[in-house]
């Protein structure tokens, strides 16, 4: 790695802190100037009570000093603080918990999305204007414009109400079957947008110079699509990658709720109706961090999948 690559590397994770700061500080913020409080919706709360209740959780001390105390167990810690709903639990382990169930499912959504939009984008570009190119682009399209809950629900009557196929809820009693729809749910939308950037990106770059020389020059057809055109193609699919398995586990949280996933995004959107404050924050941070980290590693990663490209 040479200095100027260095010099990039070191300025893009300084900003990637920066942005993790902000977020950090925008999320606390905004948080306490909702309405209310997380123990207004307590039953037979007197204002008393209310008081020893945010004594006890340092609500009652300034702003500021709450936001430096905030600030400060999460960069020396990791720490962000007890839930306030969920009484003797960390925010943190409740997050864990979570996230190891997300990620799972995560992971093999982007592995499956990656594996079957690349192999169906590049048959849409070697077909192009074919029948099997048609019937691609207007799945795909379908796909991309539908939003992941309803086909979450689409997905769930059909093949868990009516064929009985696979079971309605991810209930470990039920085994990996219960994933099967979920997964399905998740990997469809990105699957969709990586067959057409694939197609596109791939039918770019078999009209270059390069590709014509290689066929004047009687390379086989198998090199030229695997070795020149298909690997030149997956830059921009390398672009995308990175956040979508942060779009994945951030856009899980309504998919979980559908199929009753044990996950990060069911525990979010319990955090919201139970005003769980503690637990909204580090469940946003978490994710937001998530997805600047992805993009960090995307950017980094350009200079290892295409030398060429000059980093500034």
């Amino acid at each position: 790695m040479n200095s100027k690559t260095l010099l990039y590397v070191i300025k893009r994770i300084l900003l990637a802190i920066f942005t993790v700061w902000i977020v950090i500080t925008v999320t606390f913020f905004v948080m306490h100037a909702v309405p209310g409080g997380p123990f207004v919706g307590e039953k037979a709360t007197t204002p008393e009570v209310q008081k020893a209740m945010e004594a006890k959780y340092g609500l009652d001390k300034p702003l500021i000093e709450q936001y430096l105390t905030y600030l400060k167990d999460i960069v020396t810690k990791f720490d962000f603080g007890p839930s306030l709903k969920q009484r003797g639990r960390l925010v943190i382990d409740i997050i864990g918990d979570g996230m190891a169930t997300s990620m799972s499912l995560g992971l093999i959504a982007a592995a499956l999305s990656t594996i079957v939009g690349v192999i169906l984008g590049a048959i849409a570009a070697l077909r192009r204007n074919k029948i099997i190119d048609r019937i691609i682009m207007v799945i795909t399209t379908a796909f991309v414009s539908m939003p992941s809950f309803i086909i979450g629900a689409l997905l769930l009557v059909l093949f868990a109400t009516t064929l009985d196929l696979v079971p309605a809820y991810a209930d470990l009693s039920n085994g990996i079957g219960g994933y099967v729809l979920p997964v399905i749910t998740l990997a469809l939308y990105p699957m969709a947008y990586i067959t057409r950037l694939t197609r596109s990106s791939m039918l770019d770059v078999l009209g270059q110079d390069y590709i014509r020389t290689a066929k004047a020059k009687g390379v086989s057809g198998k090199r030229i699509i695997f070795g020149h055109a298909l690997k030149n193609s997956l830059i921009p699919v390398l672009t995308y990658l990175g956040p979508m398995l942060a779009y994945i586990v951030t856009g899980s949280l309504v998919v979980e709720k559908i199929f009753a996933v044990p996950g990060i995004g069911r525990a979010f959107v319990s955090s919201i109706t139970n005003r769980d404050y503690t637990m909204i924050m580090g469940t946003t941070i978490i994710l937001a961090t998530l997805i600047v980290f992805m993009n960090l590693v995307t950017d980094i990663l350009y200079k290892v999948v295409d030398p060429r490209i000059t980093l500034e």
